[in-house]
């Protein structure tokens, strides 16, 4: 049995079509085909050879969706359930020692430095070989966290969990369950950003504001109810901050989120909230130039900086379950799908920044 898989050989080249033989499957592992992948704004940096973990060769993909055709023992996913062939899976990306400082005594497992990342840090020379999801088949190892989805459940819409979705709950479990009555802007107007909007309407936010570059982007927001999206082309940052200080009665917001990947945004996103404010980096995944920052406006404003790193099994099924029960508002966010061997026409859409959300459609024959 043989799998295709789309193969980055080389940084800042498109990616190559190639197949593998599918090897024995380790203990307690699971053949999963694929059956919708995600691209993420993060595999765009990885093709460019700016993510320092990224080994070559490798399948990328770590935005998957598929359904079990083989068990090597037995699984059982986040909910305690046996799993089984045909079942439809989603899979947390990364998988921690869950031995190490950051696994046992901090609890912090997405900080593990052993972890080990679907599509992201595991070349396709190390076994199991089919170790990312922009593949017809994917190898789940026996560590891997798993949530069984509902078999009438959108494939290509639950994509959006497995790094989107995750990543943003992870930021969100450092903000009050209550957030009536404060305003939450947002910088970038990606999938990141955009869940982060509908996640601070979910939980109360009086205002949201959305800051994007892109004017599709800015259209789908006002679709899902953000309440004031700045094109940032066409107001100044001077202009930004007394909209945002209108609104606020001269104070500026409750939190900022970070959702842009450019740590420029930084500064401007540090200005725009009041005293006592918090702001969440959610959106760095590659080093970043350096910045300066002013430590006394920090100091004197009080504000809390909080870095978010990827995320863990909790966020993703808090992730799916929310989608799952939002299932109209993120079907927004599919602005274009292709099929997987389409994969190069997909990423230049998303270098344009001409979609939301790219998937692929695994229609290997």
């Amino acid at each position: 049995m043989k799998s295709r898989s789309m193969v980055l050989e080389e940084f800042k080249k498109p990616l190559i079509l190639k197949e593998f033989d599918i090897p024995e499957l380790p203990k307690n592992g699971l053949l999963v085909k694929i059956l919708f992948s995600g691209i993420c704004g993060s595999d765009l940096y990885m093709i460019e050879g700016k993510d320092p973990r990224v080994p070559l060769p490798i399948i990328l993909g770590h935005e998957g969706v598929g359904e079990i055709i083989e068990i090597n023992g037995e699984k059982k996913d986040l909910n305690d359930e046996i799993l089984k062939k045909g079942d439809l899976i989603i899979w947390n990306r990364g998988i921690a020692c869950g031995e190490c400082f950051y696994c046992k005594v901090a609890k912090e497992s997405y900080l593990c430095p052993y972890r080990k990342v679907y599509g992201i840090n595991r070349s396709c020379r190390e076994y199991p070989y089919l170790l990312g999801a922009f593949s017809e088949y994917i190898i789940l190892e026996e560590k891997t966290e798993i949530i069984k989805l509902p078999k009438d459940s959108d494939p290509s819409l639950m994509v959006l969990a497995g790094c989107t979705g995750a990543t943003a709950v992870h930021a969100f479990d450092f903000l009050s369950n209550n957030l009536m009555g404060k305003t939450v802007v947002i910088q970038g107007g990606g999938p990141l950003g955009m869940f982060s909007c509908v996640l601070a309407r979910y939980i109360g936010a009086e205002n949201i504001i959305l800051i994007s570059g892109s004017s599709k982007r800015l259209n789908i927001a006002r679709k899902i109810g953000v309440d004031l999206v700045i094109d940032r082309n066409e107001i100044s940052i001077q202009e930004r901050k007394k909209k945002i200080l209108d609104i606020t009665h001269g104070r500026g917001a409750d939190i900022v989120i970070e959702a842009t990947g450019n740590s420029n945004a930084i500064l401007e996103g540090i200005d725009l909230l009041r005293r006592g404010g918090i702001y969440l980096i959610v959106g760095v995944s590659t080093p970043q130039e350096k910045i300066p920052i002013d430590i006394y406006e920090i100091a004197s404003k009080n504000l809390t900086i909080q870095g978010i790193w990827v995320s863990e099994g909790s966020h993703l099924y808090k992730a799916v379950s929310f989608i799952l029960r939002n299932k109209d508002i993120f079907s927004l966010f599919i602005t274009h799908k292709f099929s997987l061997k389409e994969i190069n026409e997909g990423l230049e859409v998303m270098k344009k920044r001409d979609a939301l959300k790219v998937v692929l459609e695994n229609d290997f024959e």
